[in-house]
């Protein structure tokens, strides 16, 4: 699993860090999503999936 995130289309909505802390962080200065594992270790994989999917701006995307 490979992760991508497009800081451009980021709201800021912060749903990828309540989703999966241990791999998404926001920019402390405007919220922006912040990638801290491009690729997460197997058990992480379903929160990951997760944090995609309530991505309002679908900023997420994962390459299997």
């Amino acid at each position: 699993m490979r992760i991508v995130v497009d800081a451009d289309k980021c709201v800021a909505a912060g749903q990828c860090v309540a989703a999966a802390m241990d791999v998404f962080d926001q920019n402390d200065q405007d919220g922006t999503v912040v990638l801290l594992d491009q690729n997460p270790p197997p058990e992480l994989a379903e929160d990951v999936r997760n944090a995609a999917a309530v991505c309002p701006a679908l900023a997420i995307s994962i390459e299997e």
